[in-house]
């Protein structure tokens, strides 16, 4: 297929402006607060985040699973867009579905929840996969963070609206902001499903000369999968870059899903968080543009690691911040990473792994980023139980529990300097030319 075609770039970056809705309304903004404020009702704010976290480490443990698997009978079947359609309408049904989750029922918001993260993240494994169909090597940065970008900005309109039903419930002829938030949940399903279409219109699937018939794609797909295992001790390169994406993006992933719950753990206005979450969806947007240029200018490898930089800093300042307008500055700088360090990592990954096997190798990619999302929330809420446990108020249990997130900056970092990008290109070329 032809590459680089303008109707399909877009048609491929508009599925971010599509899912985005879900990332930023329900997974950054108000599912962590209702699931305090209403299926928690009652419980110490320590245990309500447990249960949050607990809730997005299944929800990772289960697309980890499952993600190198489809992804290999995906490129066996060329069937990436299939699998998309299939996880995209997952997530739209279960996403629709929170708004009938009763007032303290938290164990179904949780399962309701998870499919709903499952259809997300699942879907983003052959939406990444995709990108090597419609750009070239040498736009990869700029495509994918146009992706990141229209994300923001379409995330942040809906968000915008969504937040404006809540202050303003009447207006909607909603009884009270509960029922506001609650039909939030549906206006998500609808905007991811309708601005799904153009993906499904405009993207063509890249053909694959080994394709297997419907009746062995999986026995094929499972085949391919065990054959990639023993060629990928070939592409150290690969191999050194997941495990450092593992840890730098668990970071960030983790700050994504918890900085609300954070805000509220320690004192901040429900009001304040969700302002501060708009400034950084509509910092997000020109930002991700921007580090797609950076990349292109200066190599993906030393823009993310600024962004990393930045990270680490962000997870050490925001256990000592106490002013409403010291929230805002972190949202602020948050927003003019988030989007660069997202898109350049896929981009640079899609230079350094085989093309004609690119949602298998996304499915590692994925694989690593949902086990990091497990191990993220999971160390923000233990380090705040231990705090807690100590004698310590809720307050510093919080505070404690966001700085260890520092860890996982400094470990990606260090291992991410040791990556290559031409020696991964190398690799890649060694293995095709030898398979």
């Amino acid at each position: 297929m032809q590459r680089d075609n303008k109707k399909s770039i877009y048609g491929w970056a508009l599925y971010d402006w599509a899912n985005s809705a879900f990332a930023t309304t329900v997974m950054a903004g108000f599912f962590p607060i209702f699931f305090k404020q209403f299926w928690s009702a009652g419980a110490d704010t320590t245990i309500s985040t447990a249960r949050l976290g607990l809730a997005n480490s299944i929800a990772g443990v289960t697309v980890a699973f499952m993600a190198p698997l489809l992804g290999a009978i995906a490129d066996k079947g060329t069937a990436k867009k299939k699998f998309l359609i299939f996880f995209a309408f997952m997530g739209v049904l279960m996403t629709s579905s929170l708004y009938m989750v009763s007032k303290g029922n938290w164990p179904l918001a949780v399962m309701v929840y998870v499919l709903a993260t499952v259809g997300f993240s699942g879907s983003n494994i052959f939406y990444d996969s995709l990108i090597v169909g419609v750009a070239s090597p040498k736009n990869f940065d700029r495509v994918s963070a146009l992706g990141f970008s229209l994300g923001y900005l379409g995330g942040g309109i809906l968000f915008a609206l969504n937040v404006w039903m809540t202050l303003s419930p009447v207006t909607f002829g909603f009884a009270d902001a509960s029922e506001a938030v609650r039909f939030s949940f549906l206006t998500v399903g609808v905007w991811w499903a309708v601005f799904s279409v153009p993906i499904i219109l405009f993207v063509q699937e890249p053909a694959n000369e080994d394709r297997e018939g419907s009746t062995n794609v999986v026995k094929a797909g499972i085949a391919q999968l065990v054959k990639t295992l023993r060629e990928v001790r070939h592409l150290k390169t690969v191999f050194l870059f997941l495990a450092a994406y593992w840890l730098y993006i668990d970071g960030v992933d983790t700050i994504v899903r918890m900085a609300v719950d954070y805000g509220i753990s320690i004192g901040f206005e429900t009001n304040d968080l969700i302002l501060a979450l708009l400034i950084t969806q509509f910092v997000g947007f020109p930002s991700a543009i921007a580090f797609g240029y950076l990349g292109q200018k200066i190599g993906a490898k030393k823009a993310i690691f600024i962004a990393i930089a930045v990270y680490l800093f962000v997870s050490i300042w925001a256990a000592f911040i106490t002013e409403r307008n010291e929230f805002y500055m972190l949202a602020i700088i948050i927003g003019l990473v988030q989007g660069g360090i997202q898109a350049l990592s896929r981009s640079f990954y899609a230079r350094i792994i085989p093309a004609n096997k690119s949602a298998e190798y996304f499915g590692f990619y994925n694989m690593l980023g949902k086990f990091a999302a497990v191990l993220g929330p999971v160390m923000m809420g233990g380090a705040g139980l231990l705090v807690r446990s100590m004698g310590y108020s809720s307050d510093i249990a919080s505070r404690a529990s966001i700085s260890s997130i520092s860890i996982l900056f400094i470990a990606g970092g260090f291992l991410f300097y040791f990556v290559d990008e031409e020696k991964g290109r190398g690799e890649v070329r060694y293995l095709e030319k030898n398979s």
